[in-house]
């Protein structure tokens, strides 16, 4: 044997274990992509259903978000005649329930002034009484 032939028989060697290398690593890719492929469709298979019901859910919160915006609109409409009302009811009946208690309180403190009851009547100002009879009597 020439020095040739060792040359290619080495090659050829070379050449083999190189092409074994690759198909293995081919058959690994395939046996990937196999389970690739397989996930792929049990996450579909999955996902289906799971859109389908997310869909029917945000159908729902829409339909009850509609619902809530209807009560909302009323809520703010009651609101708006008991304000109404309200401003109504401080306008009528106010105005004469201050003066009739306006008008007993005269009645009342005429009718002490005339009982000659002076000594119950005091001024507070700045939550301080003004000087006038104190009470003597014993403590505790």
């Amino acid at each position: 044997m020439s020095g040739g032939e060792v040359a290619s028989l080495i090659v050829a060697v070379f050449w083999a274990i190189l092409v074994s290398f690759l198909a293995v690593v081919l058959v690994r890719l395939a046996q990937a992509l196999r389970q690739a492929t397989k996930l792929v469709a049990d996450v579909t298979e999955q996902a289906v259903p799971l859109l389908g019901e997310a869909s029917t859910a945000l159908r729902s919160a829409h339909a009850q978000l509609a619902r809530v915006d209807t009560i909302t609109a009323d809520v703010q409409e009651v609101t708006a005649n008991a304000s109404a009302l309200s401003s109504t009811v401080a306008a009528t009946f106010g105005g004469p329930l201050v003066k009739v208690a306006a008008f007993g309180f005269g009645v009342r403190r005429a009718v002490n002034l005339q009982a000659g009851d002076r000594t119950k009547t005091r001024t507070v100002l700045v939550g301080k009484a003004l000087p006038g009879r104190r009470r003597r009597g014993s403590k505790g």
